[in-house]
């Protein structure tokens, strides 16, 4: 919220957007996504990317999946597009979109369409580079296989997942969770 207060800037609302949304704030994150649409309404990203993206989290975290999926058409034809926002060395926001239909298709217990949009992700890590999403895809892919019954692939999926994080703080809740999960696969 900090950063809105210097620049409102597409790429900083988006950024804002995200975080919002992934922490569960829906209400500022679509309040922002409405702000987007407004300003930017013929720019390619915030019509195609930014504004479907945001829209889609807030949905699959009201519990609509379908809607979801649905918000996220339009960008399927722009994702591998470099649509994610360049800090420097760090990259943040290529293929959310892919990300989040696979977090909608997996709510939807439809883990093969799942699996594939978390495999997209996997097979162009160029267009991802530094975000945590590179990583976490191996943990949805992971997911998805052991909710589909497929225990072999999940157990690699996740075990690239926590190679990637073996350094990681141990404590971080999302590592313990997965680390949980893999040991259940055993």
């Amino acid at each position: 919220m900090a950063v809105l207060e210097l620049s409102k800037g597409r790429e900083v609302e988006y950024a804002a957007g995200l975080a919002l949304a992934f922490s569960g704030d829906l209400s500022r994150s679509e309040t922002l996504a409405a702000d987007l649409e407004k300003r930017f309404p013929e720019d390619t990203f915030a019509k195609f990317t930014y504004v479907p993206v945001l829209r889609a989290l807030t949905a699959l975290g009201r519990g609509s999946h379908a809607d979801s999926v649905e918000r996220l058409q339009d960008a399927v034809r722009y994702e591998l597009a470099a649509n994610g926002l360049n800090f420097g060395h760090s990259y943040l926001g290529g293929l959310y979109s892919a990300y989040v239909r696979g977090e909608a298709f997996s709510a939807a217990h439809q883990y093969a369409e799942a699996a594939a949009e978390f495999q997209k992700i996997l097979n162009h890590r160029g267009l991802v580079g530094l975000d945590p999403i590179g990583a976490l895809a191996h943990l949805q892919l992971g997911r998805s296989f052991a909710l589909s019954g497929d225990n072999a692939k999940a157990k690699t999926a996740y075990q690239d997942f926590l190679t990637l994080w073996k350094d990681a703080d141990p404590e971080v809740p999302i590592l313990k969770q997965a680390k949980a999960e893999y040991a259940k696969l055993q």
